[in-house]
């Protein structure tokens, strides 16, 4: 019987603690289109569940709207199916467009370092696998140097050089099934969302209060 209830017990937590095993495809919210505008630009981060990156990032002023999707690998048309194998070389990532006269991209990278463990190697706890690694994307040699600068001083001031971050070129973004968009602002009673996404939020507005939107939210 203790065998049976150890076994229960650490199913159901797999179930609850799981990026990779919530979603609801029934969703029947209707959402607008977002349509960024001549001034718009995007940023691309990964690091760990994207429905959590997503919900941060949305949070930061300056930041128009953030897209779960997939990019850092070479497999076409990837699935939340497929890279949940770990075999598509693709990471959750979350396209953040952006105001960059309310917003920089340094504040960005700033963001990103600072609302996830980039120590950890492949996953941010409880999700792991080559999908959840913490990659810091880059358009141009410019915001390349804004982020190897901010992990050299992480390394130096805080990780002792053991940030696990990779510093990728952009290439291309696959935006992820419209389920999974707004994830965590829809189900706010889910499991994964109450347990994870919702606690590592507001870790994040407590530690950067004068970067939100609402700061009395």
């Amino acid at each position: 019987m203790k065998i049976f209830r150890s076994i229960f017990t650490v199913g159901l937590s797999i179930l609850i603690f799981s990026c990779l095993g919530f979603f609801n495809k029934n969703d029947n919210e209707v959402k607008t289109e977002f349509i960024p505008t001549k001034k718009s630009k995007v940023a691309y981060f990964a690091s760990g569940c994207f429905w959590c990156v997503e919900a941060i990032f949305e949070s930061v002023k300056g930041v128009e709207e953030a897209v779960s999707g997939y990019a850092g690998g070479n497999t076409l048309n990837p699935t939340y199916k497929k890279i949940g194998t770990g075999k598509t070389g693709h990471a959750e990532t979350v396209a953040v467009y952006y105001n960059p006269k309310k917003v920089s991209f340094e504040t960005l990278v700033k963001v990103f370092f600072g609302s996830h463990n980039p120590t950890t190697i492949n996953g941010q706890h409880p999700d792991y696998g080559t999908q959840y690694r913490s990659i810091a994307f880059y358009n141009n040699d410019k915001e390349k140097q804004i982020i190897e600068k901010t992990i050299y001083r992480l390394n130096k001031d805080i990780y002792g050089g053991k940030i696990a971050t990779e510093v990728k070129k952009f290439k291309k973004f696959y935006k992820a099934e419209e389920y999974h968009q707004n994830f965590e602002k829809r189900n706010p009673n889910q499991g994964y969302v109450k347990a994870v996404s919702i606690p590592r939020l507001n870790r994040f507005k407590k530690k950067f209060p004068g970067l939100l939107k609402h700061q009395n939210h």
